[in-house]
């Protein structure tokens, strides 16, 4: 009886042992599979964010006023990486895009190495394309001048600071390389100048750009050209803007102070 009533205990107590044994197994299992399921969806929805960011559309901000009017300090805007073509991250790689750079255009790029800020030697820029491949350019009192053609400075405004035409900087001495003597477009100046420099010859592969406010802007005349494999791609439209705080009347300006009027506002 002794033996029985223990054996049976024991069967009982086993039974039970093993049921709690395969619940215990069942319930791991099914928090590894939603712990699974959940790591694969955030995985899934990081891995479609970077390949859109690095190959599609990125978003940019505007933290000076050297693209003035075309483009406002604080504001917020998209860039299509696929227009001329993406550039794969730690690499030299771009891949072909479906439109060239064009004079005229304002464009995103890597700017050549600035080596009086070593802090940040090579910035990602956003100026206007003034000069292609082949190009002949050069500035007199001011004037852009493409091929002997005076460029109509349609995009700058009569409000923007005027600096000083006659400033020199040892920055400039690079144009010295790129300058040809004895042509129909003068003479360079021994000492170029913010406002008079060049001719220039914009070699193959290379571009010229600026910003539309012209007295400031640090561009193309301070740190040279811009080799196409830099170019990173086309701004499209801002989709969101504010007036700055150091500018603003209001507090937490970037909710306060937004610039409705340019929201959705296309850049051209």
């Amino acid at each position: 009886m002794a033996l029985r009533n223990s054996s049976g205990k024991d069967k009982e107590s086993g039974s039970k042992g093993s049921v709690a044994a395969v619940r215990s197994k069942k319930g791991g299992g099914l928090s590894a599979r939603k712990f699974w399921e959940g790591f694969k969806s955030i995985a899934g929805t990081i891995a479609i964010f970077l390949i859109l960011r690095t190959f599609f559309i990125e978003a940019y901000r505007i933290p000076s006023g050297s693209m003035i009017p075309a483009l406002l300090i604080g504001d917020w805007l998209f860039v299509n990486k696929l227009r001329y073509g993406p550039h794969i991250p730690f690499s030299s790689i771009n891949l072909p895009g479906y439109a060239e750079p064009q004079r005229g255009e304002v464009v995103v790029f890597e700017s050549p190495p600035q080596y009086d800020q070593p802090d940040d030697l090579t910035p990602t820029l956003v100026k206007r394309l003034v000069g292609m491949p082949g190009d002949t350019i050069y500035m007199r009192d001011a004037v852009l001048y493409v091929d002997g053609i005076a460029q109509q400075i349609g995009y700058t405004s009569p409000e923007q600071f005027k600096g000083d035409p006659t400033e020199v900087s040892a920055l400039f001495e690079w144009q010295h390389k790129f300058e040809v003597v004895k042509t129909r477009f003068g003479e360079p100046p021994k000492q170029p100048m913010h406002d008079h420099w060049g001719p220039l010859v914009i070699p193959k592969e290379f571009f010229f750009m600026m910003g539309d406010n012209r007295y400031d802007s640090k561009d193309g005349r301070y740190w040279g050209l811009v080799p196409r494999k830099n170019v990173r791609g086309r701004p499209m439209f801002v989709y969101y803007s504010f007036v700055p705080s150091s500018a603003s009347d209001r507090p937490i300006s970037f909710v306060s102070d937004i610039r409705w009027g340019r929201l959705g506002h296309w850049i051209k």
